[in-house]
């Protein structure tokens, strides 16, 4: 029977092991995390009745993966049913940021700083010229030619006036 003052040493030796024991039950490096986090919360709590440590956080990763996996069948019902009608599609607000991206990676760096200072981080102009270390004309009149070029960008145009 270890004794629980030596369970922090444990985890810290072997959960790389652990970790990677998990990754290949779950294939996922997110979910591998979880199951070991999981495994070894349940392990603290039968600490003082384990003889082999590694072996029975081992087993706990198994049957936790097990029992994982079948709750998750068990939520899937098939269905010769049909949704109505679709999802709308996600990729079309990704083009558009996209796009943005690109045109705002067109203007000089002076410009873009002065979009997204003033337009992305919603900043006054007295505190966009106290960051750039400019005039508030410059801020005005920097911010002005930035969003002429935009409005130029057929891109942009396309996407945010359809």
């Amino acid at each position: 029977m270890p004794d629980r003052s030596i369970y922090p040493d444990f985890v810290a030796t072997r959960s790389d092991r652990l970790l990677r024991t998990a990754f290949m039950l779950t294939q996922d490096w997110a979910l591998a995390e979880d199951l070991l986090q999981e495994s070894l919360a349940k392990a603290w709590f039968a600490w003082k009745r384990i003889d082999d440590p590694e072996a029975y956080v081992r087993r706990v990763l198994v049957t936790t993966h097990t029992s994982w996996w079948r709750r998750r069948w068990r939520r899937e019902l098939p269905s010769d049913a049909l949704p109505d009608h679709g999802t709308p599609d996600a990729a079309g607000g990704l083009d558009r940021r996209d796009a943005l991206w690109r045109a705002l990676g067109r203007l000089p760096a002076r410009q873009r700083a002065v979009v997204v200072l003033r337009f992305y981080e919603d900043l006054p102009a007295a505190e966009v010229a106290e960051i750039l270390g400019c005039q508030i004309g410059t801020v005005k009149s920097q911010s002005a030619k930035a969003l002429a070029k935009l409005r130029v960008d057929e891109t942009i145009v396309k996407e945010l006036h359809p």
